[in-house]
């Protein structure tokens, strides 16, 4: 019998996900089949117990439903610290997870980047920077998050101070900020396809010893990712984290250790 999973979202078309995880349940010969589903916020609370009803092995969450699955099912201390859910398994009810930061953290160890006692600089306090804010801090690193709303940044800060080091601020002080940085992370959809042009810093920001990571991965280069360059920087794309934190999910659905080449090699072509 077939395993049906998914990811949930809207838009939901432009998803990799798909890709990815069927790459990886052909190569393991598992008898599962991943799927794109468009769902609303306001239909998410029928949505998943509609899935579970149905035999889903799991499903993915993406925007704009990772802060609402929290009112729906039970997350897990993590999850419900970070605010927000992007994979949920049925075995057990309905149970939250968050695999984001774990994602991030992933993808910046690949490229030998030491997390623990670094200045990081996360620009953006959406659900992305929420993951990525609580998972740094809780590794020992020393968290700023920058936002347009300045509100909104120093209210996550708050939060993250929970589990580490971390304070919210507004944009203005921008370029100084990344000149006291040792990773620069772009939380926000700017150079996202197909306004790919916008960017948050531009080379003159930057120094040689900067890690730039920026989580959008349409464009695989994006605008910042280029000036980064330019600039010396250490530059980390943002496809390994999609296919990271999916890899998490993996792995909490099957129990079964997923083939991550396949997986990356799956996203890459996908392009």
């Amino acid at each position: 019998m077939n395993t049906v999973f998914g990811v949930f979202g809207d838009p939901i078309a432009h998803s990799k996900s798909p890709d990815m995880h069927n790459a990886a349940f052909r190569e393991l010969g598992m008898e599962c089949t991943y799927h794109a589903f468009r769902v609303s916020p306001e239909n998410l609370k029928d949505a998943l117990p509609g899935a579970k009803a149905m035999g889903f092995g799991g499903v993915n969450l993406t925007v704009p439903l990772k802060q609402e699955a929290l009112k729906i099912v039970d997350a897990d201390p993590l999850a419900a610290g970070i605010g927000a859910v992007n994979t949920v398994d049925f075995k057990d009810g309905m149970i939250g997870y968050n695999t984001d930061g774990l994602g991030a953290k992933r993808s910046l160890e690949e490229k030998g980047v030491k997390i623990k006692d670094s200045n990081v600089l996360i620009v953006g306090a959406g659900g992305a920077s929420r993951a990525i804010a609580f998972q740094f801090a809780k590794d020992g690193a020393d968290i700023t998050i920058a936002n347009r709303t300045e509100e909104k940044a120093i209210e996550l800060a708050s939060g993250v101070s929970a589990v580490g080091n971390a304070k919210g601020c507004g944009l203005e002080n921008l370029k100084q900020l990344i000149a006291d940085s040792d990773i620069l992370i772009n939380c926000t959809t700017l150079g996202m396809h197909p306004k790919t042009e916008g960017t948050i810093a531009t080379a003159e920001d930057m120094h040689p010893d900067l890690t730039v990571f920026d989580i959008v991965y349409n464009p695989l280069e994006t605008t910042l990712l280029k000036e980064a360059k330019k600039a010396g920087a250490k530059v980390v794309t943002g496809e390994m984290m999609l296919v990271y934190q999916g890899a998490e999910a993996f792995k909490i659905w099957t129990g079964v250790e997923p083939p991550i080449e396949v997986m990356k090699k799956a996203v890459l072509e996908g392009f």
